[in-house]
């Protein structure tokens, strides 16, 4: 009989990456799907099996999954943006590229479990006062940005397969920070703004960021156990971006940020250099959506995953200062 197989698909991200060396370093055999000509494939530890295709191709998906033997799928790939605005090509590959490891994996399912990589993005924001818990149906009703209505809709595909017998369940991380960000996505790339002092000002607001290393380690158990048609947040504790900074200086040894803006007084100012940058057809140096997001409820209950997955997360001082040490070993500070 073959030994058990994962199928990893965004292995050139940040999570599905971490999640690969995991596996590797586990001895374990590991399949993944890359875009032709991506650059990023020098980043797959080269005991991965490489299959190129594209994830909007069914057939391709259909070929990668083509495995003898029981199967575990994690599907880390998506689109992230901080763009609100709706863009057809993350609802393609986030809904429609779900769309396909789900009928693949229904294809084959005897023998094949899936963990999908949804978002905290995906559930419906609560008051500040209430923690944000996990919900059973998922839509795009009262979500602010396309790239947390593109996750709400695939994660609903998900669930709704799982109805028709997929052996599946959903894991919904918060922002994620830490080593080894090698495409320098935004919280990296804030983090060298920080530390280089290139962002003379910060804003009063908060956020919830968990180590990829803890959240590779959550995907893992979710695959493990995690409970068909469950869903699992797996978070961290919020922090203020004020007290984030300063850990961040204190681990660095840079100058500190000097100053902080109120929220209502940064969306205001965000308001103006959005409509200055459609003008001036310019990129405006704040956006009322990520003043939104600092501003938001980002206290997220993860007390379901740590009971049922055992599920953890280290301090932000060590992530930060693991951070600080491997962004100084690639020369990015």
């Amino acid at each position: 009989m073959e030994s058990l197989m994962y199928v990893v698909t965004g292995a050139t991200g940040f999570l599905g990456g971490t999640v690969c060396r995991k596996l590797v370093a586990q001895q374990q055999r590991v399949r993944t799907l890359v875009l032709p000509g991506d650059k990023a494939r020098k980043f797959i530890p080269e005991e991965v099996e490489i299959v190129e295709g594209d994830l909007c191709d069914a057939a391709a998906v259909e070929h990668l999954l083509d495995v003898e033997g029981p199967v575990v799928v994690i599907h880390c790939a998506s689109i992230v943006t901080v763009n609100p605005d709706y863009n057809p090509r993350v609802m393609a590959v986030n809904v429609d590229g779900t769309r396909n490891v789900v009928n693949a994996c229904l294809a084959h399912q005897a023998g094949h479990r899936l963990v999908y990589v949804s978002s905290t993005g995906a559930i419906p924001e609560q008051p500040k006062g209430t923690p944000i818990r996990e919900v059973t149906h998922f839509s795009e009703g009262g979500l602010v940005d396309c790239y947390s209505r593109s996750k709400a809709l695939a994660t609903q595909l998900v669930l709704d397969a799982c109805g028709r017998g997929l052996n599946a369940c959903v894991v919904h991380p918060t922002g994620i920070m830490g080593p080894g960000d090698e495409a320098v996505g935004t919280t990296t790339h804030t983090f060298i703004q920080i530390i280089k002092g290139e962002m003379p000002m910060g804003i009063d607001g908060s956020f919830n960021l968990a180590d990829v290393r803890d959240l590779a380690d959550g995907v893992l158990a979710a695959a493990s156990h995690g409970r068909q048609g469950e869903c699992y947040i797996l978070g961290n504790d919020d922090i203020l971006f004020r007290d984030f900074a300063s850990v961040v200086a204190a681990e660095s040894g840079c100058k500190p940020i000097g100053r902080f803006l109120s929220c209502r007084m940064a969306h205001a100012i965000a308001w103006v250099a959005e409509r200055w940058a459609k003008l001036t057809h310019s990129q405006p140096l704040m956006t009322t959506f990520s003043v939104y997001n600092l501003a938001r409820n980002n206290v997220f209950d993860s007390s379901k995953a740590q009971r049922e997955l055992g599920y953890h997360t280290r301090p932000y001082s060590e992530t930060i200062a693991d951070e600080v040490a491997w962004l100084r070993q690639v020369h990015l500070i």
